[in-house]
C-alpha cells in the first residue's frame, strides 16, 4: 500500500514574538518591496499588560486583513525615494520639471525626506508647510549668519544675521503639487492605499496682485527706451500685446502680418542655465493678436532697419527671420534672460521698482479698464481656463467695470447747479475716489497756508477718523500726496510738510505747447492754446506727463465752455502744459456733459487759478 501523500505545510504569514520586556511584537509578512526588493512586513508593538497576548492576537489578525485587502502600504520607501521615482517618469516642460527637482532638494527632502510613506499622516503635512510659512531656509530656530557667498570669505556688510522669512504662498503651492503629484501615483502602483495628503489642509490661493507700472510710470519707461529703437519696440511691443518674453523671443517675420496687422504667437524660447531652445507657448495654445496703426508703423521700421543692416554685412534677411536678434541675418534669437536684466538695469536707473513681467499685467490691467471683456482680455494673453486665471489674477481692476457703471448712472441724474467751486462734487474729473477726494483736501489746506511747511502731518489714523475712511483709504491718500512731492516721509516719526517750489516764469515757457495769440483776444487777454495737430498723430513716446511744466502752483479751476457759454466748472489739482493732456480733458468735459468728439470745435476749456476769476489760458481744438 502506497505511503499517503503529505499534506504541504501553509507558509506561516505573521508571528507574535514575546519581549523580555513583557511586551509582544507582532510582525506580518506583506509582500515584496518594490525599492529594495527585499521582504516587506508589517511590524506593531503591543505593551505589556494583563491582555497583552489578547491584544497582540487581534493586532495579528488586523495586520493579516489588511494585507488581504491590500489595505497596507507595501513598501517602507521613503518619500526621498519616492520623489527620485516621480521625477524620472514625469513627463513636463523641462524648466518645469527643474523647477520642480529645485524645491524638492531645497525644501522637501531636508524636512520629510527620511519619512516612510506609511508613516505620513496629514498632520505630518500640516506641520510641514507650517515650517515654510515661518522660515524658507529652515533655520530651526537657532541664530545664524547669512553669509553673502558659500566659499570661504571675509564676511562684511553683506553677510548678516539672519532674520526669518517666509516662503511665498505661491512657492508654498507648488510644493503642494509635487508632493500630490507624487503620492497619486504611488496610490496607482499600490505602493499606498489612499493618498494621505488627501487630508491635509492645502495652503490657500495667493490673492492676485499684479502691481503693473502706472501710465506715468510706462511713458517714462518707453521714453527711455527709445535710446535704442530696436530695444523700444521690443518693450513697446510688450505692453500692447501683453507677450510673454520666451514669445517675444521666438516671434519670426512670417509670424507678424504687417498688411492686415497681425501677429501670431506660436512658440516660445526656453531658457535653463546657458542653454535654450524653442518650445510651445506655455498653455499650449497659439494665438493671433490684433495691433493698432502705431504698432504696425514702429515694426515696419524695425524691420527697414534689420533689413538695412543685414545688407551692409552681406546677408539678406530670411522671410522667417527673428524679430529680435542679436545677429545681423536674424538668425539667432535673443535670450529670455538677457531681456530681463536690461530691463533691470533700466528701471533701476529710473528709479522705478518693476519687472518686465509686470510689462505683461500692464497690458492687461489698461485692457481691463478701457472696458474690454475678461474672455477677451485672456485670448490676447494666452490664458488657460477660458479668462478664469485672468479674472484671478487681476479682480482688483475689473472694479473698472463698477466704476464705469456709477459713472454712467450719474449722468443720466439732473446735474448739480455750478456753486462754489471750492466744493467738490462728484462731476470732478479726477478726484472720483474717497482718498483722491481726501489727498485734494489736505492739499488744498496745504497750499493755502493752514497747514504750515515744515509741521507733521496728521497720522493715517487720525485722517481716517477726521474724514471717515478706512485706514487703507487714509494711507492711499497719503500716497498721493508723497507723489505730489507735498510731504516729506521720515521713519519712525510723522511726515512732515514740504516748502512749496515757486514756479519760475522760464520754466513755464520752456516745451510742450506753442502759445498763440488768438485772433479776437487782445494782448492783455490770457493765451489761448490751439492744437494744430491729432493727438493720435503724437508718438506715445514724446508725450511725457512728468517733463512738461505745469499749468498753475495749487488748485486749478477748470471752466468748460460752449460757444462763450459756461457748462461746467471742476476744481482739479495742476495738470500738464501737454497737449495730448489738454486734448484728453476737453473731450472728457464734453463727454461728461452729453457731447460727442465730433462736437469738439464748439468748446473751449479754460483754466483759473483756483478762487480767481482771471484766465490763465485757454484750450480750443
Amino acid at each position: 500500500m502506497p505511503p499517503a501523500p503529505r499534506k504541504r505545510r501553509s507558509r506561516q504569514r505573521g508571528e507574535i514574538a514575546p519581549l523580555e520586556s513583557g511586551s509582544y511584537r507582532v510582525r506580518v509578512y506583506a509582500g515584496q518591496d518594490p525599492i529594495t526588493k527585499k521582504r516587506h512586513y508589517l511590524q506593531e508593538i503591543v505593551q505589556r499588560g494583563p491582555d497583552a497576548e489578547d491584544e497582540a492576537e487581534k493586532t495579528l489578525r488586523r495586520l493579516l486583513v489588511q494585507v488581504d485587502e491590500r489595505l497596507n502600504p507595501r513598501t517602507s520607501a521613503t518619500v526621498r525615494q519616492l520623489l527620485e521615482k516621480h521625477f524620472a517618469l514625469l513627463e513636463v516642460e523641462r524648466t518645469t520639471k527643474a523647477t520642480y527637482e529645485n524645491l524638492a532638494r531645497t525644501h522637501i527632502v531636508p524636512l520629510i525626506g527620511p519619512v516612510k510613506l506609511a508613516a505620513l499622516t496629514a498632520e505630518v503635512f500640516d506641520s510641514f508647510y507650517a515650517e515654510l510659512r515661518r522660515c524658507r531656509l529652515h533655520c530651526k530656530r537657532r541664530r545664524m549668519i547669512e553669509h553673502r557667498v558659500k566659499a570661504v570669505h571675509d564676511c562684511d556688510h553683506r553677510c548678516h544675521q539672519h532674520v526669518c522669512k517666509p516662503l511665498a504662498q505661491s512657492t508654498i503651492r507648488q510644493i503642494h503639487v509635487i508632493l500630490s503629484g507624487a503620492l497619486r501615483r504611488a496610490v496607482r502602483w499600490k505602493w499606498l492605499s489612499r493618498s494621505p495628503i488627501e487630508n491635509a489642509e492645502p495652503p490657500k490661493q495667493p490673492p492676485g496682485n499684479p502691481q503693473p507700472p502706472t501710465s506715468a510710470e510706462a511713458a517714462r519707461i518707453l521714453n527711455a527706451s527709445w535710446e535704442d529703437p530696436d530695444w523700444a519696440v521690443l518693450v513697446w511691443l510688450t505692453m500692447v500685446t501683453g507677450a510673454r518674453r520666451g514669445e517675444l523671443c521666438a516671434l519670426r517675420w512670417d509670424d507678424v502680418d504687417l498688411v492686415t496687422g497681425t501677429l501670431r504667437v506660436q512658440r516660445s524660447i526656453a531658457e535653463l542655465k546657458t542653454e535654450t531652445w524653442e518650445k510651445d507657448t506655455k498653455t499650449h495654445q497659439h494665438r493671433r493678436i490684433a495691433l493698432d496703426p502705431e504698432s504696425i508703423t514702429l515694426l515696419t521700421a524695425h524691420r527697414a532697419r534689420s533689413t538695412e543692416l543685414a545688407a551692409a554685412l552681406g546677408y539678406e534677411l530670411a522671410h522667417d527671420a527673428f524679430v529680435f536678434s542679436h545677429s545681423g541675418d536674424g538668425a539667432a534669437h535673443m535670450n529670455p534672460r538677457t531681456i530681463t536684466r536690461r530691463y533691470g538695469r533700466l528701471v533701476q536707473r529710473l528709479g522705478i521698482k518693476t519687472t518686465f513681467h509686470k510689462l505683461r499685467h500692464y497690458s492687461a490691467t489698461e485692457l481691463i479698464a478701457g472696458g474690454v471683456d475678461v474672455r477677451t482680455v485672456a485670448g490676447r494673453l494666452g490664458h488657460g481656463g477660458g479668462g478664469a486665471t485672468t479674472l484671478r489674477v487681476y479682480a482688483a481692476w475689473v472694479s473698472e467695470a463698477d466704476q464705469r457703471a456709477s459713472t454712467g448712472l450719474l449722468d443720466r441724474l439732473p446735474r448739480r447747479p455750478v456753486g462754489d467751486p471750492g466744493v467738490v462734487g462728484a462731476d470732478e474729473l479726477f478726484a472720483q475716489n474717497p482718498y483722491q477726494l481726501t489727498a485734494m483736501d489736505l492739499r488744498a489746506q496745504i497750499l493755502d497756508g493752514t497747514i504750515a511747511a515744515g509741521s507733521a502731518l496728521p497720522t493715517t489714523a487720525e485722517v481716517a477718523k477726521s474724514y471717515g475712511i478706512a485706514i487703507g483709504t487714509a494711507n492711499r491718500a497719503l500716497g498721493l500726496l508723497r507723489e505730489w512731492g507735498l510731504i516729506e516721509p521720515r521713519r519712525g516719526v510723522r511726515a512732515v510738510i514740504c516748502a512749496l517750489p515757486q514756479a519760475s516764469e522760464e520754466s513755464a515757457s520752456a516745451e510742450c505747447v506753442d502759445v498763440v495769440p488768438d485772433e479776437r483776444s487782445t494782448p492783455q487777454d490770457p493765451p489761448v492754446v490751439v492744437l494744430e495737430t491729432s493727438v493720435d498723430e503724437i508718438p506715445y513716446a514724446e508725450i511725457r506727463p512728468t517733463a512738461a511744466p505745469m499749468i498753475g502752483t495749487g488748485l486749478i479751476e477748470l471752466v468748460l465752455r460752449r460757444r462763450g457759454e459756461d457748462v461746467s466748472k471742476v476744481v482739479t489739482a495742476p495738470v500738464p502744459m501737454d497737449p495730448g493732456a489738454l486734448h484728453r480733458l476737453l473731450l472728457d468735459g464734453i463727454n461728461r456733459i452729453g457731447g460727442t468728439a465730433a462736437q469738439i470745435g464748439d468748446y473751449e476749456l479754460e483754466f483759473r487759478e483756483f478762487g480767481s476769476t482771471d484766465s490763465i489760458l485757454t484750450f480750443v481744438a
